[in-house]
C-alpha cells in the first residue's frame, strides 16, 4: 500500500510540473503513458489524479496502441479536424459575397450596399438576409483569402492630360539641366494654400501631456470670410542650394504678391549665393497666382528683370500637374508636417514654424512676413503688354518663355498706379462724357452711396457666413471707391464704350468693371435714376478715350454706326422711311424677342434674374437695320458684325427674328448692285456731302 501510495504521489507531482506546458495532444499522450503503465485500473487512477476525463485518457491509449505517425511541427489535431469552413458548408456563399465588395463596374448595380460602407458586419447582415447566415469576422476572414484588403483613395489621376504633357516635363529638364550646369540659379515657386489665422484645429499630432490637448474650436463659421486675418505663404525653393524662403503675405494671393516674393528672395538671398548670374530659371505650374495666362505676371516679372539685370527664364508645368513641380514635395510637404496638430493662431506662429523647418538632408527655411498691400483686379492693357520684351520659345511658347532685361521698363509702384486711375476718374467727370455737371455727379453719389454700403454689408456677411469678428477695414484695399463705381456706371450706361476699354482705362480687370456696373445700375433703378445714351460719341479705345478727354482731334470719338450705316445708299430706302418701318416694327419685334426668351430659359424669368442689368451693345433699331442690310447683300455677316461691333453670331440671330416681321409687315428688299468685301470699302462708299442727294434709293 505505501508503494501504491507513493506512486500516486508521485504521479500528481509530475502532472503538476509537466502539464503545464504541453498541447492538449501532448497532455492526453502524455495521460494514457502513465495509464498503460499501472495496468489495470490506470486510465480511471490517472483520469482522477489529473483531473480530465476517463475518455481522454482513454482516447489517448487508442492513439498510441493505434500506431499513427506523430503530427507535423505546429498542428495539435490531425488535418479534417474541427467544422468544415463555412464557403464549404454554403458553397453559394462565396460568390455572394463577392457579388457585393467587387468594384462598382463589375458588381450588382443593384446591389444595397452599393451606395453605402461596406463594413463587415453590414456584408454579414445582408449575406444573412440573402440566405447566407454569416458573421462579420468569417467576412473578413473570406475577404483576406481571396486578396481583399482595407485600402483607401489612390490619389494618381490627373484628369485629361494634355497631349504634350510629357515633352514639356522633358523641356523643363533640359532648361533645369542647362542652367544648374552654367551655375545659373534655378528656383520653383508656387503658393501653398491660405492659412486662417485662430485657435482652428489642425490636421496631426504632437508630443503632450497626457490629458492635456490643446484645445481649439469645434466650428469654424466665424473664422471663414473677407474680415478674417490670414497667412499666405509664397514659397521660393532653390534646387541647387536645397534651401527655402517662404514669404508671407496678409493681404491677397496675386501676381504683384508672387513676385515681389520672388524680388525679396533674389535680394536677400539669391544675389548673395549667385553674385556672377545673368540668368534665372523659375519652374511654376501654370496656376493660380504664377499663371501663364495672367498678364501683370509678366509684367511684373519684366520689372524684375529690369531692376536685376538678370533674364529670366520661366517654365510652367502643364496644367493639371502641379504636384510634380519640386516645391510641393520638397519644401511644402515639409513645412506641413512641422506643423501638424498646432494652431496657427497668429502671424508670428506662422512665420516661426515655418522658419523653424529642417530635414536631416540638409533643407534649411527662411521665413518673413509681408505687410504690402496687393489688391486684386489690377490689368495691364494690351499697349503695356505688347511692349514688354518677352520671347517666347520654339517649343510651347505660352509655357516657356524669356523676358530680357534690355528695354524692359520697370513696373509702375502701386502708388504710381493709383495717383493715374484717379487722373483717369477726373477726367472721365467731364460733362461732355456724363451729361451732367459735377455737382450733379456728386449729389448723385451721396444719392447712392448709403445703397452700396448696405450692399457690401450684406455682400460680406454672405462671404464669411455671419458677423464681423474684425474692426471695418481689416480687409483688403479696393481699387475703385463707391463715387468711382457710379461714375464708370455712368460712362457705360451712355453707351461711351465696352467695359474693356474702361479696363484698360483704369487698369482694372473686366470681371471687377462687370460687377460694379451690375451693382450700382441695381441702385440707379431703384432711385429711379435713367441715363440717357450718347447720340454722338462712341469710342472704341482707350486711346481715342485720352484723346478726345484731352481735346485732340485725333483719333477723336467715332459716330454711333447706326447712323452712318442708315444712309439711303447702303439701305435702299430714305431714311424717314426707315425710320417709319422701325416703328411699326418695334411693338411686335419686343414681343417677338420675349417669346423667343422665354422659349430658351424654359418658362418665365426666375425670381432675382439679372433681367438685363447690362446694356446690349445692339439695340432693336440696330436689329432692323442689320437685317436690312443682310438682305440687301452688301457685305458678309462677319463685315456686317465688324461696322456694329458685335460679335459674328449676333447678326444671323438679330436677322431670324426680324426677317418674318419684315415679310408680314409686306417690305421688300432689293439687292445692292454692289458687294463689298471689306468694312472700309463699305464705309468709303458712303456719300460725305450734306446735300442728302442720296434721299432716293440707287
Amino acid at each position: 500500500m505505501t508503494a501504491a501510495r507513493e506512486d500516486v504521489e508521485g504521479l500528481q507531482e509530475r502532472f503538476d510540473v509537466l502539464l503545464p506546458h504541453l498541447n492538449e495532444g501532448q497532455r492526453r499522450l502524455a495521460l494514457a503513458t502513465e495509464a498503460r503503465l499501472l495496468g489495470h485500473g490506470g486510465v480511471r487512477t490517472v483520469a482522477r489524479i489529473a483531473g480530465v476525463s476517463e475518455t481522454t485518457v482513454r482516447k489517448g491509449v487508442f492513439e498510441l496502441e493505434s500506431g499513427q505517425a506523430p503530427l507535423s511541427e505546429g498542428r495539435v489535431r490531425r488535418v479534417g479536424g474541427g467544422r468544415k469552413p463555412a464557403d464549404e458548408v454554403d458553397p453559394q456563399l462565396l460568390a455572394a459575397l463577392l457579388g457585393l465588395v467587387e468594384p462598382d463596374e463589375r458588381g450588382d448595380p443593384e446591389s444595397p450596399l452599393r451606395w453605402t460602407t461596406k463594413s463587415l458586419r453590414h456584408l454579414a447582415e445582408e449575406l444573412t438576409r440573402q440566405g447566407h447566415p454569416v458573421s462579420a469576422p468569417t467576412v473578413g476572414k473570406l475577404l483576406r483569402d481571396n486578396g481583399f484588403s482595407m485600402q483607401a483613395n489612390a490619389k494618381t489621376l490627373e484628369g485629361r492630360q494634355h497631349p504634350d504633357r510629357d515633352g514639356q516635363f522633358r523641356y523643363i529638364n533640359d532648361q533645369v539641366k542647362e542652367h544648374l550646369g552654367a551655375g545659373e540659379p534655378v528656383i520653383s515657386v508656387d503658393s501653398k494654400k491660405k492659412q486662417q489665422l485662430g485657435r482652428l484645429p489642425n490636421g496631426g499630432r504632437e508630443w503632450r501631456p497626457q490629458g492635456e490637448p490643446i484645445e481649439v474650436e469645434d466650428h469654424s463659421f466665424f473664422f471663414t470670410g473677407p474680415d478674417v486675418a490670414q497667412a499666405i505663404p509664397y514659397g521660393v525653393y532653390d534646387l541647387a542650394a536645397d534651401a527655402g524662403w517662404v514669404n508671407v503675405g496678409v493681404d491677397h494671393d496675386t501676381s504683384a504678391f508672387a513676385v515681389a516674393s520672388i524680388r525679396r528672395w533674389w535680394h536677400n538671398r539669391g544675389c548673395l549665393d549667385y553674385p556672377r548670374a545673368s540668368k534665372l530659371l523659375i519652374t511654376a505650374d501654370a496656376g493660380g497666382s504664377n499663371s501663364y495666362r495672367y498678364r501683370l505676371w509678366k509684367a511684373e516679372l519684366a520689372a524684375l528683370a529690369a531692376e536685376t539685370g538678370l533674364a529670366i527664364t520661366v517654365c510652367h508645368f502643364p496644367p493639371g500637374t502641379s504636384k510634380w513641380n519640386k516645391i510641393e514635395h520638397r519644401l511644402f510637404s515639409q513645412i506641413t508636417m512641422n506643423w501638424r496638430g498646432r494652431p496657427l493662431t497668429s502671424h508670428e506662429v506662422v512665420v516661426n514654424t515655418i522658419a523653424s523647418t529642417r530635414t536631416r538632408t540638409g533643407l534649411r527655411v527662411h521665413a518673413e512676413l509681408d505687410t504690402g498691400d496687393y489688391p486684386t483686379g489690377i490689368a495691364v492693357n494690351t499697349e503695356q503688354f505688347q511692349a514688354l520684351p518677352i520671347h517666347p520659345h520654339s517649343w510651347h511658347g505660352s509655357w516657356n518663355y524669356t523676358i530680357a532685361p534690355t528695354g524692359a521698363t520697370a513696373s509702375e509702384p502701386v502708388q504710381d498706379r493709383d495717383r493715374a486711375r484717379t487722373e483717369v476718374l477726373e477726367l472721365l467727370t467731364d460733362p461732355r462724357v456724363i451729361g451732367m455737371t459735377r455737382v450733379e455727379l456728386d449729389e448723385l453719389s451721396a444719392q447712392l452711396a448709403p445703397g452700396q454700403a448696405a450692399r457690401a454689408a450684406q455682400r460680406r456677411w454672405e462671404q464669411r457666413g455671419g458677423r464681423r469678428r474684425h474692426a471695418p477695414g481689416a480687409g483688403g484695399r479696393r481699387l475703385l471707391c463707391d463715387a468711382a463705381g457710379v461714375l464708370i456706371t455712368i460712362v457705360y450706361l451712355r453707351q461711351l464704350c465696352s467695359q474693356n476699354v474702361l479696363s484698360e482705362l483704369l487698369e482694372v480687370n473686366p470681371n471687377s468693371i462687370g460687377e460694379i456696373i451690375a451693382e450700382t445700375r441695381a441702385l440707379l433703378d431703384e432711385h429711379d435714376h435713367r441715363v440717357t445714351p450718347a447720340t454722338q460719341l462712341r469710342f472704341t479705345s482707350a486711346t481715342a478715350v485720352r484723346a478726345f478727354l484731352h481735346d485732340r482731334s485725333e483719333p477723336g470719338p467715332t459716330p454711333p454706326p447706326s447712323e452712318l450705316l442708315s444712309e439711303p445708299a447702303l439701305t435702299g430706302m430714305p431714311r424717314q422711311k426707315l425710320h417709319h418701318l422701325i416703328e411699326r416694327l418695334a411693338p411686335r419685334q419686343a414681343a417677338v424677342t420675349e417669346r423667343y426668351r422665354h422659349t430658351r430659359r424654359g418658362g418665365e424669368r426666375m425670381p432675382g434674374a439679372r433681367g438685363g442689368v447690362f446694356v446690349e451693345k445692339i439695340t432693336d433699331a440696330d436689329r432692323v437695320l442689320a437685317t436690312v442690310l443682310l438682305h440687301r447683300k452688301l457685305c458678309t455677316r462677319g463685315t456686317l458684325a465688324e461696322l456694329f461691333g458685335v460679335s459674328r453670331g449676333t447678326i444671323p440671330n438679330a436677322a431670324l427674328l426680324v426677317s418674318p416681321l419684315l415679310e408680314q409687315d409686306g417690305t421688300t428688299i432689293t439687292p445692292a448692285p454692289t458687294r463689298f468685301r471689306t468694312a472700309a470699302e463699305l464705309l468709303a462708299a458712303i456719300p460725305r456731302s450734306d446735300t442728302n442727294t442720296a434721299d432716293s434709293p440707287p
